[in-house]
């Protein structure tokens, strides 16, 4: 039976959290309705120095994807090649989001990008992206682009309507 369940895992992401998984945990707990708290697992003794009994993995569900949030024995950088897509429906889920992973330290970026507190790059995009992206109609897919570059949280009204109007 755990074999079975071994194999029908899908691959998932590991973030190097820099000491920070647990409070990542609680944070994305409150930010997306639904996550679910998983697993943690604790230091032994280690070369790395890092103290026995703190956090070493813990994990979490967002929107159906299982994250796994490792505290490293050294501190690295988040960078732009890396990001999280939530796909929202309506405004209000852009506005939430955006809202609340903003919150505390965290920083507006271009065309529906932001950066959390702890340094996760987060695309908040409208669900029809996808669909506005490899649309073989030339004028639409450039006015998209064209409109999304002028925006930092996206507006779901003016995109729809750049493209539905293209």
């Amino acid at each position: 039976m755990r074999k079975e369940i071994i194999s029908m895992l899908k691959a998932y992401a590991c973030i190097w959290s820099n000491q920070s998984a647990a409070e990542m945990v609680k944070f994305y707990k409150s930010v997306f309705r639904g996550a679910k708290v998983g697993q943690f697992s604790y230091w032994g003794k280690n070369p790395m120095g890092v103290k026995e009994g703190s956090v070493l993995t813990a994990h979490i569900t967002i929107l159906g994807q299982k994250l796994m949030l490792l505290n490293g024995f050294r501190k690295l950088p988040f960078n732009e090649s890396i990001s999280f897509v939530v796909p929202c429906k309506t405004q209000r889920e852009i506005d939430t989001y955006w809202k609340k992973l903003t919150s505390a330290g965290g920083q507006a970026m271009q065309c529906g990008w932001l950066i959390d507190k702890y340094g996760v790059r987060w695309q908040i995009a409208p669900a029809d992206f996808d669909k506005w992206n490899t649309t073989k109609n030339k004028a639409k897919k450039e006015v998209i682009m064209v409109e999304l570059w002028k925006m930092k949280k996206l507006d779901l009204k003016k995109l729809k309507a750049a493209f539905d109007n293209a």
